[in-house]
């Protein structure tokens, strides 16, 4: 099961980030939303709702919760960057993927929502100094967390997600 839930391996951080890892990160960043296009392309709607591995997520949860996750990281970037330690609402990501839009709306619709949010993000990142990637913010679960961790968690993430769809394709012969 491990292999199936973690395809690319779980996240590890680069300590301290080099601005060869940030680069890298912001591509990540910025691909995946074709990355992940062109992993739910041509899929049927049953193919989309077949989950990834046994009790996990469908494909059409995966592609919303992707887009769920991402708003949300793209706001704790936002806030770390223009408060002092600001503390961050978290958010149940397993509800988030039972609610009727993670469901059944059409992952077109995350889709053309990632692109703009990812294009954003990949704007803001740039633009970001060494110094801004030291910045906090408080997650009152997982306690404070640097711009430099929360810049490789997502952009693993990103990955992450496309490679669980990724192999159930391949598993299935999609």
């Amino acid at each position: 099961m491990e292999d199936l839930s973690y395809p690319i391996g779980r996240f590890k951080p680069e300590v301290p980030l080099t601005q060869e890892k940030i680069d890298e990160c912001i591509r990540d960043i910025e691909g995946a939303p074709a990355a992940l296009a062109r992993g739910v392309d041509g899929l049927s709607d049953s193919q989309l709702d077949t989950p990834y591995r046994p009790g996990g997520w469908t494909v059409r949860q995966v592609a919303h919760h992707l887009c769920d996750s991402h708003m949300n990281a793209f706001m704790r970037f936002k806030l770390a960057l223009t408060e002092e330690e600001p503390t961050i609402k978290p958010y149940s990501q397993a509800l988030f993927a039972e609610l009727p839009d993670a469901k059944a709306a059409p992952v077109s619709v995350s889709l053309t929502l990632l692109e703009g949010l990812h294009g954003r993000w990949a704007t803001l990142l740039k633009s970001m100094k060494p110094d801004d990637f030291m910045k906090t913010y408080r997650h009152p679960e997982s306690g404070v967390q640097s711009l430099a961790n929360v810049l490789q968690l997502y952009a693993w993430h990103g990955r992450h997600h496309v490679a669980q769809i990724t192999s159930l394709r391949s598993r299935m012969g999609w």
